[in-house]
């Protein structure tokens, strides 16, 4: 996954430390969300679904332990890494933070190399918990890559290969806006040179078989789907 690709939603209620937090992810070429409080970062993280949320801890409307807890039970965002902000010396915020579901703390004032460094780890983190998922959940659908089976409440669908692997890349990150041409290099590659219409006549499938309202068509670009 490329860094234009990877999406991080920075929350804090100071607007000096959203600047300079967002102005050196951008340069790393991240794609940089913002939020001012608990509240606007609950609604912008179901939104955007970013990868890593870099959340502060005391703010207004809604501190960052309950925003935190509210992510946390939110379908889709189970596997979002969140990390805290903390200022030296507030032990009982990181404390607090890991009970509410973080999964690690950045202390402030952080310099730009540390705070690059540090996400850098954390995001290789999220990836290798991916790889690690050959059976997951996305909303009523289990998806177990091991078997090639398909549990859609309750019951369980035996997909043919191409049909199962556009459902693993689609489930993979809901919400998420596939391009054609990414879907054709992953799931045909260079087996056999296919049309965009193989790609339709796909998912027309699965529209029967999961449902048509899981699958969003985005014109002119690809498909994604929703929870």
């Amino acid at each position: 996954m490329k860094k234009s690709d990877i999406s991080i939603l920075i929350v804090d209620d100071d607007p000096d430390i959203l600047e300079i937090l967002s102005y050196n992810l951008s340069q790393e070429k991240y794609k940089v969300y913002t939020a001012e409080n608990g509240v606007e970062a609950v609604k912008k993280a179901k939104k955007k679904r970013p990868h890593l949320i870099i959340l502060d801890v005391m703010m207004p409307e809604m501190d960052g332990i309950e925003a935190c807890e509210q992510i946390r039970k939110t379908k889709g965002l189970e596997d979002t890494v969140i990390t805290f902000l903390t200022a030296r010396g507030e032990d009982y915020s990181q404390v607090a933070g890991f009970d509410a579901g973080a999964d690690d703390y950045i202390t402030k004032p952080v310099k730009p190399k540390v705070l690059i460094s540090k996400v850098g780890a954390l995001l290789r983190r999220f990836k290798s918990d991916k790889k690690e998922k050959n059976i997951y959940k996305v909303g009523d659908i289990t998806i177990n890559k091991d078997e090639y089976k398909v549990i859609n409440s309750g019951v369980e669908l035996t997909l043919p290969r191409k049909e199962f692997e556009l459902l693993s890349l689609l489930t993979s990150e809901p919400g998420k806006v596939f391009k054609r041409e990414d879907i054709l290099n992953t799931v045909w590659g260079n087996e056999v040179v296919v049309g965009g219409r193989t790609i339709d006549v796909h998912i027309r499938k699965l529209r029967e078989k999961i449902g048509d309202n899981r699958f969003k068509t985005v014109k002119g670009v690809g498909y994604k789907f929703v929870i």
